[in-house]
């Protein structure tokens, strides 16, 4: 099938239900950009050269993932870390991650993108913390294989310094000194970065937590990222252990942690943000510091609630992400949206928290944690992401509010995707991409590591 979407403009018209105000006729596309929000019942204000007809479809701006760790695709559901909280897990898996090769973690990446585009999600953000011997290209091949798939790329360059020798976490061969960290980070930020509006790849940088890097390599990452205009990012406040652990080696809470290294700022955001006292949320709001909430991780590893509501309050950016595919178990955001929403209305009741909440933690909130007015809302000078679902099936069958729809009934795929103004999904299908092939050798090479582990 032929990609589609030019610098034409192109007139996505008459939805069955928008996320953006005063658009009940659709939006103008041209370029890479949205030029217009028509209002229900009018006409763009200029003539369009083409027209979409989306009345089946429910358009919401693009899903914009902030926290995932594509290599793990590669041991979902792996037997070594079934059933186990998050420092046992840990330990059993990276007897298993040692192993993954440049072709493995290739296919890893394509699957993790694909899957996440299919779910609505337009820019996908990773954490990849993981450089054996053999994946020291890692970031290279994240933003080579972003490219064909269209989605835009926020891939941060984690890093684990502290083995277990070192008193950290990790196996020794899992991790890198803190000098080669540093000089890979600057390569990758000079050959891959773009600051500007617009851009489709985006550098971080992510040492991976407290438990397993320096606090030389936080402070000299943050100096980094001064000078470069890039972002921060890390897990922080995942767990009761990562406290008690910050406490024993530390002699400090993991917030003052990273006031320490000069992290509270609005540079940073962090992944998880679970266990934090009333005191230090209003500090991390002061400072702007972002937190991305990752509901299906922390229920599957039975971390703990985000305090979202607090957060957000205090002034955090407050995003959403699927976290790890052997976490999780998969790349769909949209499904994160779901649970979100349930998880949030456990916590603070069922009127605090509503679909429209955790759809904007996963649009408005999600792309300010990574810095970005240029997308995550519908509205006019905004890159044109786009996601459009139907409500075809059973499960939406008597819904009434196609947005709650969305979110109450379980929407998980998209029929259409739109990143900067191209198609990239179509009848349900990411173009170029056969995804039939793909699972067969994702899954050929997933199985070799279950028999090398």
């Amino acid at each position: 099938m032929a990609e589609t979407g030019t610098s034409r403009r192109v007139w996505i018209r008459n939805p069955l239900a928008i996320l953006a105000e005063n658009a009940g006729g659709g939006l103008v596309v041209e370029g890479t950009r949205i030029v217009e929000l028509v209002p229900a019942g009018a006409q763009p204000s200029s003539p369009v050269d083409e027209t979409f007809d989306s009345s089946r479809h429910v358009v919401i701006p693009g899903l914009v993932n902030t926290h995932h760790h594509f290599f793990q695709t590669l041991t979902r559901a792996h037997p070594v870390a079934l059933n186990k909280p998050l420092f046992p897990w840990l330990q059993a898996l990276y007897t298993v991650w040692d192993k993954i090769t440049p072709d493995a973690f290739r296919l890893a990446t394509r699957l993790a993108y694909t899957e996440l585009l299919l779910s609505g999600c337009t820019t996908a953000g990773d954490h990849h913390y993981l450089f054996p011997k053999g994946l020291e290209s890692s970031v290279d091949i994240q933003v080579e294989e972003a490219g064909p798939i269209g989605i835009r790329a926020f891939v941060t360059r984690g890093s684990m310094s502290l083995s277990v020798r070192d008193g950290g976490l990790p196996p020794e061969c899992l991790t890198q000194d803190d000098d080669t960290i540093l000089a890979d980070s600057e390569r990758v930020l000079r050959l891959f970065h773009d600051p500007k509006p617009g851009a489709m790849v985006q550098i971080g940088l992510a040492p991976c937590s407290p438990f397993n890097v320096t606090k030389r390599l936080m402070r000299e990452s943050a100096a980094l990222a001064e000078r470069y205009d890039c972002r921060l990012h890390t897990h922080l406040g995942e767990t009761l252990d990562e406290d008690r652990y910050c406490l024993e080696i530390f002699g400090q809470r993991p917030v003052d942690y990273l006031e320490e290294v000069g992290w509270m700022q609005s540079r940073a955001w962090l992944a998880h943000g679970i266990h934090f006292n009333d005191e230090e949320v209003g500090r991390l709001g002061k400072a702007g510091v972002g937190v991305c909430h990752c509901p299906t991780s922390n229920m599957t590893l039975a971390s703990g609630q985000c305090r979202t509501c607090e957060l957000e309050a205090a002034g955090s950016p407050v995003g959403l992400g699927v976290d790890g595919s052997a976490s999780n178990d998969n790349s769909n955001l949209m499904e994160g949206v779901r649970h979100a929403l349930m998880i949030n209305r456990l916590t603070y009741g069922a009127e605090r928290v509503t679909h429209l909440d955790a759809l904007r933690w996963a649009t408005e909130g999600s792309a300010a944690c990574l810095g970005r007015k240029d997308i995550g809302r519908i509205e006019e000078g905004r890159e044109a992401d786009v996601a459009l679902f139907t409500l075809d099936e059973l499960r939406f069958s008597g819904a009434h509010d196609p947005l709650a729809a969305l979110v109450l009934c379980g929407a998980y795929k998209a029929d259409r995707v739109m990143v900067a103004g191209k198609w990239r999904v179509v009848d349900g299908q990411p173009l170029g991409i056969e995804t039939g092939q793909l699972r067969e050798a994702h899954t050929r090479l997933a199985h070799s590591l279950l028999g090398a582990s």
